[in-house]
């Protein structure tokens, strides 16, 4: 049996309400370049993709101005109304190129900062583990519940030895992440990400340790932090 493919998804159809921009967060600029393309950029170059698919909004104005809209190693569809439905829809556009057992790596589109080792690692780890897994980061800072209300108090300090951050990418397999999300969308289920969506299955994916400094782009002060980040690495 050969070996499995690796697809890239960046679902690219959000709106990016909390940046209260004049278009969405992945079309702001960092040096003068589109967050999109820095984050499509620096994955296809690191990594042995078979081919990329980006989801996007039905009424997106920006792509065609984009680099990447003439990249030849990535493909576009339409996105849904939430990030499962976006990722669900780029597997359904993949379906007649990508076999069950191929690996999927769905990155967020406003996280550019994904250093090259980090992805190279989640691929070298995960190939031959039977569910798959995501880049994580431990938690670093001391975690409160906090009771309901406008003004909130401390009910608790939670323990974080054995909390995460979740991470991108999430890497699973192609027919196994499909169904899962199908399931998912079926049942009502809230998806977070993929790896959520595995769980709901009965899945069990593996945690990979990553980088801290893998910003995911979501208010204004993020942009300024993203560009010192990229200068750095």
């Amino acid at each position: 049996m050969k070996n499995p493919n690796l697809w890239l998804v960046v679902p690219a159809a959000g709106i990016g309400q909390r940046m209260k921009a004049e278009c969405p967060k992945q079309y702001l600029k960092i040096s003068d370049r589109f967050i999109l393309d820095i984050t499509l950029s620096r994955l296809l170059d690191s990594g042995p993709f078979e081919g990329c698919m980006v989801p996007l909004h039905p009424q997106d104005q920006w792509w065609s101005d984009s680099e990447s809209s003439s990249d030849g190693r990535i493909q576009t569809c339409t996105g849904g109304k939430e990030r499962a439905d976006s990722v669900l829809s780029a597997l359904h556009a993949l379906d007649e190129q990508a076999d069950e057992n191929d690996w999927v790596l769905v990155h967020d589109a406003a996280r550019p900062c994904l250093h090259p080792h980090d992805l190279s690692n989640l691929i070298d780890v995960l190939f031959e583990h039977p569910v798959g897994g995501l880049l994580a980061a431990p938690v670093a800072d001391t975690l409160k519940s906090a009771s309901k209300g406008r003004q909130p108090a401390v009910e608790q300090t939670v323990d974080r030895r054995y909390l995460w951050r979740a991470l991108t990418p999430q890497m699973f397999r192609f027919g196994a992440l499909r169904q899962a999300l199908e399931s998912c969308l079926e049942n009502g289920h809230t998806v977070t990400d993929e790896s959520s969506a595995m769980e709901f299955s009965g899945n069990m994916p593996l945690l990979v340790e990553g980088r801290a400094d893998n910003l995911k782009i979501t208010v204004p002060s993020d942009l300024g932090l993203a560009e010192f980040i990229l200068s750095q690495q």
